[in-house]
């Protein structure tokens, strides 16, 4: 576990960090949300997926252990996943978060800030289909407009997300396809992959 790396993916939704987390997947990173904590219990619950039914799980959950609480709740699975991989994050949020991951990891920690404009981002959001059967982790729900500008605002004025984006590693531009994405990953990435392989 001392010799494993943990890559953090940060950004604003609609940014592509879940595109970026199966580029380090494909590395042979192990993948771990975050936010699938919020997800789960939308599902356990009967809720629809979207900004109405999840923001209020975020509160209490957040509430109840306070503003690291994305990160601390998950470092017990990180740590068995470290036991045999390296790490890939997706969905860092909070100031809060990022401090508690440096703390406990420190150097094994890489953090890469994936951007695009808001616009960019909210066209991508409200084009998601969310196949209700088969995307039980709800990665593709929709936002409409309004939503996803809501989501950015408590997000960036009650999460800080600006801070970690801020402190990133690396910062990966976002605004064309999914192929010129992976060039961008492939030219960042042979920093990545020499961190990676430093075993």
């Amino acid at each position: 576990m001392k010799n494993k790396k943990i890559i953090a993916i940060v950004g604003l939704p609609g940014s592509g960090k879940t595109e970026v987390g199966k580029y380090f997947v494909e590395l042979g990173c192990a993948p771990i949300r975050l936010g699938q904590l919020t997800l789960d219990e939308v599902r356990k619950r009967g809720l629809m997926p979207g900004e109405a039914s999840e923001r209020p799980i975020r509160e209490v959950i957040r509430k109840k252990h306070g503003m690291g609480a994305y990160a601390t709740l998950n470092f017990p699975k990180i740590d068995s996943l470290l036991k045999n991989d390296d790490v890939v994050v997706d969905g860092l949020y909070s100031w809060e978060e990022y401090v508690e991951f440096k703390n406990k990891y420190g150097k094994k920690l890489t953090v890469i800030a994936v951007y695009a404009s808001p616009k960019i981002r909210h066209e991508r959001l409200a084009k998601r289909k969310w196949d209700k059967k088969n995307d039980i982790k709800m990665v593709n729900r929709p936002y409409t407009e309004e939503q996803a500008k809501e989501r950015d605002y408590a997000e960036i004025s009650g999460l800080h997300t600006g801070g970690p984006i801020a402190m990133a590693d690396f910062t990966i531009i976002n605004e064309g396809s999914k192929t010129d994405l992976s060039k961008n990953l492939k030219r960042t990435g042979l920093l990545i992959d020499k961190n990676l392989k430093e075993k």
